[in-house]
């Protein structure tokens, strides 16, 4: 498992809509691989690789969670509006990376000073409507003299870091994790002659809007979503609504809110990581949703599921995942690629 492209892939800047810098890293790894390259109007990016079988779409979303400026106040402060599923909880004091009319600039989520709040105030979460971003402003001049504007948007201000013994944090796994996987799958792959084409897709985290264009096009045989999932191994948590765990090995989805992953696609999975001793898990609470929960209902219908990292914290600053996970899920995708090519 390549660090350095899951920590450029971590950092880059992708809220939904704007995910050109994600995109250019996949352009980077796989057009030497690829025998054709296409981006269609939405900003999906298609990496074929031509052979004999079925054709397997491959989907990693290139979106992360992010936020839209919908106001400057006189002051300076800006109001925002969530792209994507953040708890309000986890917003005050959260640091964001904002791209303005001059460039990147830095912010912070702030609220009322607590000292001047009611002691109910003090328990409760304080809603998204009540807090604002502070960028060093004075006033709504100032604010947009830094290049601030109303539609701008905003991700999480998170480098990526080694924590050691083959454990990273970072920003955006969600799904940057499954980008990875994504391009180390298709080099791998295009060692095989299978018929494969990996799909960057954008917009997941508002919809999973890129995903449907994408799989319209292509009306692929197969599908399989790659995806960072959240685990849940942490203190607090009962047995049983533990969804997944860091080293367990990659997720696979059998329900989930959006999908009930084909049959077929299920055995293949199973036969291929039972065949070739791979360790994996399944993902024991059924909710949320992936790409697949749009490409199985495209035209007539892809069979299709979904293979994860574990990664705990997604959809907050920084996520934490294991590299052990990233290696097993990149051979169990290359053996599902390779085993349902054959079935």
């Amino acid at each position: 498992m390549d660090v350095n492209l899951l920590r450029r892939l971590s950092e880059a800047y992708g809220p939904p809509g704007y995910e050109e810098e994600v995109r250019e890293i996949l352009r980077e790894e796989l057009e030497g691989y690829a025998d054709e390259v296409e981006e269609d109007k939405l900003g999906n990016i298609f990496f074929r690789r031509g052979g004999e079988g079925p054709l397997v779409m491959l989907a990693a979303h290139m979106d992360e969670v992010g936020i839209l400026i919908t106001h400057i106040e006189e002051g300076g402060f800006l109001r925002f509006h969530p792209l994507g599923g953040i708890a309000d909880r986890i917003l005050p004091g959260q640091r964001f990376r904002l791209r303005g009319r001059r460039g990147e600039v830095k912010g912070i989520v702030g609220t009322r000073p607590p000292h001047i709040m009611k002691e109910e105030e003090r328990k409760k979460v304080v809603p998204r409507e009540n807090l604002f971003i502070d960028v060093g402003a004075g006033s709504g001049e100032e604010a947009e003299g830094k290049g601030c504007h109303i539609g701008m948007t905003g991700v999480f201000d998170t480098p990526f870091e080694e924590l050691g013994d083959g454990y990273v944090r970072g920003k955006a796994f969600d799904d940057r994790a499954g980008c990875s996987v994504l391009v180390e799958a298709f080099k791998r792959l295009c060692e095989a002659d299978v018929n494969v084409v990996a799909v960057g897709t954008v917009q997941e985290e508002v919809g999973l809007r890129g995903a449907r264009t994408a799989a319209w096009q292509l009306e692929p045989d197969y599908a399989l979503a790659l995806e960072g999932t959240f685990a849940a191994d942490v203190p607090g948590s009962k047995p049983h609504q533990v969804s997944a765990r860091l080293r367990h090995g990659p997720v696979i989805t059998i329900v989930d809110r959006a999908t009930i992953t084909h049959p077929k696609v299920l055995r293949i999975l199973l036969e291929a990581a039972e065949g070739e001793g791979i360790p994996h898990q399944f993902k024991e609470m059924p909710m949320g949703g992936t790409d697949a929960g749009a490409i199985h209902l495209t035209k007539g219908g892809v069979p299709s599921g979904t293979v994860a990292v574990p990664c705990r914290y997604i959809h907050g600053p920084a996520a934490v995942a294991h590299l052990e996970d990233f290696e097993n899920t990149l051979k169990l995708v290359e053996a599902f690629v390779r085993h349902i090519s054959m079935d």
